[in-house]
């Protein structure tokens, strides 16, 4: 798939806000508002300032992960303000779409996320084998029989299915203690993690929930129950090859799968191994107030992946004052790491139906910090695939808009 065209880089304040005020590409004018948050006023713009369009992304992108934005959001900024290996960093990384997007750049990425499930999903899609090495490594790969399964699992998978996981987690663990562990079988983990569960045959588990979380046990239950369902056999060799082939789909820039990414499992607010005033840009979205179970939604991955998460580590935070609190030492560490004019867009999206903007709380803990607020940029749209998928109407309850706060480090 080819990259958009590369925009003119933009190199100070004045054009930035030019930029948002006239932008047009969607044949919208853009919304301007001034907001006065205590003793700060700062410029509101909105418009669509990239496709609602699902799936218009790089193919590789293609690996769902709860609360992941599009790829468009983190390529409207790398576009804008980053030279080829300029240091583009998301501390809260997710599935790892700013780390993947800005190598499609030809930027150098560097991620963090406390949970390690995170590198399961973004590494392996850094340095990406080919489809036929793929495919060469699925016909060696010999899956242990299982001495002991779990027989509760027997609600997701077929015992057939359940014993080649069982044998994948075996030969992965195998290869690990071999040191033979390469790039290539990371994708095969990678890949066989996403298809875990899902709602189609694509899956290798029953009909349930979206890839991007996992039912309980007890949900599943129900689910088969009101389905009248139970688990067939899913061949996992044949189907980790067919999502190969989707995600591999598009042609990747010549400069993709350099070697010199970082990724990091810290709390975003410590992350001593990422160098002062190395990064250029920070894109990122940091874990919802009061939205996600980052921790239940990924219990059948950690599973597969033999990882744990530190349920401490991961926040899963209620009040919004612990929130911001959180978030200003972010910042803190943020503006260490930035370069001096570096910029960071992030994004907080819509919660509790619009009535709380948690970007007017993003804007004074940035500034507390000593983050330089620039703008807030609203993306809005009229339709999301997951508000529908779910029966939510769009203009009630589902994420309409993305909310970024464009801040900048003095220098």
């Amino acid at each position: 798939m080819p990259r958009p065209t590369k925009k003119t880089i933009l190199t100070d304040s004045r054009e930035l806000h030019y930029e948002l005020r006239s932008f047009f590409e969607f044949n919208r004018f853009t919304g301007t508002e001034e907001r006065h948050l205590a003793d700060l006023r700062v410029s509101v713009y909105e418009n669509e300032y990239w496709t609602s369009k699902q799936r218009d992304g790089h193919s590789l992108h293609e690996v769902s992960y709860r609360a992941c934005y599009k790829p468009q959001l983190p390529g409207f900024f790398i576009e804008r303000f980053c030279e080829p290996n300029d240091v583009v960093y998301d501390p809260f990384m997710g599935r790892g779409t700013t780390l993947v997007e800005a190598q499609l750049h030809g930027c150098r990425a560097i991620g963090n996320d406390a949970n390690p499930v995170s590198q399961v999903l973004g590494a392996p899609r850094l340095n990406p084998p080919t489809f036929q090495m793929v495919e060469e490594r699925l016909k060696e790969a010999v899956l242990p029989a299982p001495k002991k399964i779990d027989s509760d699992l027997l609600v997701f998978f077929s015992s057939a299915t359940l014993n080649e996981l069982y044998g994948w987690r075996t030969y992965f663990r195998s290869r690990k203690d071999a040191g033979l562990f390469d790039n290539v079988d990371a994708w095969i983990q990678m890949v066989a993690c996403n298809r875990l569960t899902g709602h189609s045959k694509g899956f290798f588990s029953v009909y349930t929930l979206p890839p991007n979380q996992a039912a309980s046990l007890k949900s599943q239950r129900r689910i088969n129950a009101k389905r009248e369902q139970s688990p067939e056999y899913r061949d996992t060799k044949a189907l980790i090859l067919k999502k190969t082939k989707q995600l591999l789909r598009h042609e990747l820039p010549s400069q993709y799968g350099r070697n010199d990414y970082q990724i990091e499992c810290s709390s975003a607010d410590d992350t001593p191994n990422i160098t002062s005033n190395s990064v250029k840009l920070v894109v990122t979205s940091p874990p919802f107030l009061d939205t996600v179970d980052y921790v239940g939604d990924n219990w059948l991955r950690m599973w597969f992946c033999e990882v744990e998460i530190d349920p401490a580590r991961i926040w899963q935070i209620k009040s919004l004052e612990d929130w911001v609190s959180r978030m200003t030492n972010v910042f803190v560490e943020l503006k260490r790491i930035l370069q001096p004019g570096g910029l960071v867009a992030f994004e907080v999206g819509e919660i509790r139906s619009g009535v709380l903007l948690l970007e007017n709380e993003v804007v004074r803990a940035a500034f507390e910090a000593g983050l330089i607020p620039e703008c807030i940029m609203i993306n809005s749209q009229n339709f999301t695939k997951t508000s529908n998928c779910w029966g939510v109407s769009n203009n009630k309850k589902g994420t309409n808009s993305n909310r970024i706060v464009v801040l900048k480090k003095e220098g």
